[in-house]
């Protein structure tokens, strides 16, 4: 059989072995037909000189909401353009499973998704339109319908799962009955046997919907006593599936009772859990220590659990448009800003503006920062429980009004803002002056000089902080950790507030550091270690599989810096601005059932209009 396609010349990280080798691919009908040294010539549609690249299997990124912007622009550009040709969707207890589930003026897509994932209600509309499925099997097929430019893997969410059985008010309002309870495990047995990999689960407290008149109220998951998680847990552990949750941080006994159910030496047979998240977290140095104590302990042979914290290839750094931030939901002064309209500027200028809220907020934001007391040993020993963090040292403005302020953090500012209230002919820039004089003079600290800020410029303030990860030696023990595995990119999620989209590049960028070998073991860490555990099919660069690779230029790799390739793009088919990476130079091509849908520079013409991936479903236990 004549090849459609010939890579020569390309060191290849396989995704098996443990070295890297030279040698020759070719691939006919979209699979691997040939991997030998020195490929002779034969017929071929294509043949790439790859001299100098390194070769990879298509990257798996195991933490997505990318089934939103599937039904906007199948071809994911966003995660495609970085090398990564199968994602997991359905993560946190929200996705597209049961379609748009609307009834009357309830709108469960919106209302779910707006502010766990900082999605514009816009954004939101556009794709609930399109979801007019009813079943996850019809899901399924859905899938297999469109353009795709990457396979698809959803997990059956459960928020979305209790809203169908029990309705929206009743499923964040009430406990189901037994009846309610038995056609939730129907449902999630039936989705298992259509080819879900699994369940999805939420315990985090910023977690909250976004419509009236339940902006109070966390999304239905949440809702769930431990009998309704082990009933369908039990399910999953049936079918040997993965249920993927977050922890309740503000329960920590609720969370500890549910990573046991992880234990087959306690309930008969090992549950695939996979949990967010190991950070190396700024404010609690506990975090890290705790996800690798049950990582260790849930997969001992005593236990006999299957249980992976997921790990960030990089700093986990949080974008905010003024007062709208994903990690401020934890704080309920914050809260009260999130909770408004994202047009809705005068009702946040109002509640900035409130006496009381800004006496409040100076005294959440100097707690504990001084003084003899618990507040003050707790942030000494970094085992503080805020997200947010409460120092203008570490917030550093991306976006301004005034564009002498973008690079510069909070703390420069304020001290500028003091200079310019003692003497305003100290600031040369005009911009900076009118700047401050909209602040005003009537500052009293720097926990009112932030609010002043929020209050003057609103959403055209972007700034940004770096929550976790900031240690990048820390960041590989954590990737490299077997009972941990790389992930929660949220690809596709948190439109204007994170850009983790080249998660998978980073995490190769810090192997590279150390040796080529291990550059072949964390390409096995982002292929084939984790579709087995997902239980898809394999993920590898072999005989008889899927042709879908990257190639990757070593040298650009070698110096590549994903903190510096942030870019905020106007994105058509969104009709809204984006946070985005930018690897520019570094992937050479990507290639999806051996068709070329990244040429290093530009999306070829196949790319989202040529049916490449689909759903991808877990293979029978």
């Amino acid at each position: 059989m004549d090849s459609n396609l010939i890579i020569k010349g390309a060191k290849i990280f396989d995704g098996i072995s443990s070295k890297p080798r030279f040698a020759d691919i070719a691939v006919s009908e979209g699979k691997i037909d040939k991997i030998v040294e020195n490929l002779s010539q034969e017929a071929a549609v294509r043949s790439i000189d790859a001299s100098g690249l390194w070769l990879f299997p298509g990257l798996m990124d195991i933490h997505t909401h990318e089934d939103l912007e599937a039904e906007l622009d199948p071809s994911l550009p966003e995660v495609t353009r970085h090398g990564t040709t199968s994602v997991i969707v359905g993560n946190c207890s929200i996705g597209l499973a049961f379609g748009n589930q609307r009834v009357l003026d309830c709108d469960p897509i919106v209302d779910c998704f707006a502010r766990v994932e900082n999605i514009p209600k816009s954004v939101l509309r556009k794709t609930a339109e399109k979801a007019t499925w009813r079943t996850p099997r019809e899901y399924l097929e859905h899938l297999d319908s469109l353009p795709l430019a990457a396979d698809i893997a959803p997990f059956l969410p459960h928020s979305m799962l209790r809203i169908e059985v029990m309705g929206m008010e009743a499923s964040i309002s009430r406990d189901p009955t037994k009846s309610e309870l038995e056609k939730m495990s129907s449902i999630l047995a039936e989705a298992l046997e259509s080819g879900y990999i699994g369940m999805s689960t939420d315990g985090l407290p910023l977690h909250y919907l976004a419509n009236e008149p339940n902006v109070k109220k966390r999304i239905p998951t949440q809702y769930a006593e431990f009998k309704e998680y082990k009933m369908l847990t039990d399910v999953l552990r049936n079918y040997d599936r993965v249920w993927q949750m977050t922890p309740s941080t503000d329960n920590q006994g609720l969370a500890a009772r549910l990573f046991m159910l992880s234990s087959g030496r306690i309930h008969g047979k090992p549950l695939k859990v996979t949990a967010l998240a190991a950070l190396d977290t700024v404010n609690n140095r506990l975090t890290k220590y705790t996800a690798l104590l049950f990582a260790k302990m849930l997969n001992t042979k005593f236990l006999d659990g299957r249980f992976r914290m997921q790990a960030l290839a990089a700093p986990f750094r949080i974008y905010s448009e003024g007062p709208i931030s994903p990690l401020a939901e934890a704080d309920p002064l914050m809260r009260q800003l999130i909770e408004t309209e994202l047009e809705n500027k005068e009702k946040r200028v109002e509640i900035l503006s409130d006496p009381d809220f800004i006496e409040s907020f100076r005294e959440m934001w100097n707690r504990g920062k001084s003084g003899f007391s618990a507040n003050h040993l707790r942030r000494i020993l970094k085992l503080e429980s805020e997200f947010l963090t409460r120092d203008l040292r570490d917030m550093e403005i991306f976006r301004s009004p005034v564009p002498t302020w973008e690079g510069s953090n909070m703390a420069e500012l304020y001290l500028r803002y003091q200079n310019w209230r003692q003497n305003p002919e100290s600031i040369d820039c005009e911009e900076e002056r009118y700047g401050f004089d909209q602040v005003g003079k009537s500052v009293r600290d720097d926990g009112e000089f932030f609010v002043s800020l929020l209050r003057t410029f609103d959403r055209d303030l972007h700034w940004n902080y770096v929550a976790a990860n900031k240690d990048p030696e820390v960041v590989k023990k954590l990737l490299l950790n077997p009972g941990l595995i790389p992930g929660f990119n949220d690809s596709g999620a948190h439109v204007t507030n994170m850009a983790f989209f080249d998660g998978n590049l980073r995490a190769l960028r810090l192997a590279m550091d150390e040796s080529e070998e291990l550059v072949a073991h964390m390409t096995k860490r982002l292929t084939s270690e984790p579709a087995e555990f997902f239980g898809l099919p394999p993920v590898c660069l072999a005989v008889g599989q899927s042709a879908d690779f990257l190639l990757v230029d070593p040298q650009e790799l070698a110096c590549y810096d994903g903190e510096s390739t942030v870019r905020y793009e106007y994105r058509d088919l969104f009709g809204c601005h984006q946070l985005v990476n930018r690897s520019e130079g570094l992937v050479a091509g990507v290639f999806k059932r051996g068709k070329e849908i990244w040429n290093g520079s530009n999306f070829t013409d196949l790319s989202g209009q040529k049916k490449l991936g689909g759903a991808l479903r877990a293979l029978p236990s």
